[in-house]
């Protein structure tokens, strides 16, 4: 097997008259993010250290902003849609630290939905995603509350060397892989 880092960051400005929407969950708040999609940053930053973990490229190549089948989507579909590339070629993610950067609001209550959602979204269990939350006392653009960004780090391993058939049905020893179904 083989072990692969990927590290992701992305930034959307706040505005007025939209959701604020983080790791798929709603967050009541004043401002949400300006963006193509929902313009969840949190899984936005967990797609692109994903993909580029993989060798896959990024989010904008897969879901470009361009795109109008894309205009307001979930970023949670497009979370599965990531996961489904990944176990396409055989990777299989191991574990998941992410990082919201935001002034306001305070994110403690909702870190557990977040991580729970994430890991539903790529069929692991909710102990390989850990999302923290941290403000910049006041620095920045984020510190201004001009925006959110998010960055993310995660560990996935291709599974190599083995027989199709074990891949396709019967697990090949590594004891629960997704492949294993």
């Amino acid at each position: 097997m083989k072990m692969r880092v990927g590290m992701g960051y992305d930034v959307h400005r706040l505005t007025e008259g939209r959701k604020l929407i983080l790791g798929g969950v709603e967050i009541p708040y004043e401002k949400g993010l300006l963006g193509h999609s929902d313009a969840d940053v949190l899984l936005h930053a967990v797609m692109d250290a994903l993909l580029g973990a993989a060798g896959l490229g990024d989010i904008g190549k897969h879901f470009p902003d361009t795109d109008a089948r894309y205009k307001g989507i979930s970023s949670m579909k497009l979370l599965e849609e990531t996961g489904n590339m990944l176990e396409e070629h055989l990777y299989i993610v191991e574990n998941i630290d992410a990082t919201i950067i935001a002034q306001q609001p305070k994110m403690r209550p909702h870190i557990e939905k977040m991580e729970q959602n994430i890991a539903d979204a790529l069929g692991i269990e909710a102990s390989q995603v850990n999302v923290k939350a941290t403000t910049e006392e006041g620095l920045g653009f984020t510190g201004a509350g001009e925006g959110i960004s998010a960055q993310a780090v995660c560990l996935l391993e291709k599974m190599t060397n083995l027989p199709a058939q074990d891949v396709a049905g019967e697990c090949a020893g590594c004891g629960g892989c997704r492949f294993q179904e």
